[in-house]
């Protein structure tokens, strides 16, 4: 992919995350007087959203990391080796960081 398609597709994805997680982060609704069972309703939706907060965020910064990638002529190169992040990768993933293989032992090690 190159560096053009790459930067739009990166920034295309950063404004909607920037969008989700100020959707995530609005404020919650009123608490009224409710059930006891509504409470517990209420806190199963906080966590839920607060998990996908946590992933948004996640991203959002190997997506500035990606960008930050382009700016030094970095991009596709993985991090952890140097070499080249396969094409079908960046595609599928353009914020990609690493190989497969560098990526396969860093999710192994945790």
């Amino acid at each position: 992919m190159d560096d053009t398609t790459a930067r739009e597709r990166l920034e295309s994805m950063l404004a909607e995350l920037d969008r989700s997680i100020g959707v995530l982060r609005g404020d919650p609704v009123a608490v009224r007087d409710r059930s006891a069972a509504d409470a517990g309703s209420d806190l199963t939706d906080t966590d839920r959203a607060q998990a996908m907060l946590t992933v948004a965020t996640a991203q959002r910064g190997a997506v500035v990391a990606a960008l930050k990638r382009l700016d030094d002529g970095s991009y596709g190169e993985c991090v952890d080796c140097g070499k080249q992040v396969p094409e079908g990768r960046l595609e599928a993933r353009p914020e990609a960081a690493r190989c497969v293989q560098c990526q396969s032992r860093r999710e192994r090690r945790r």
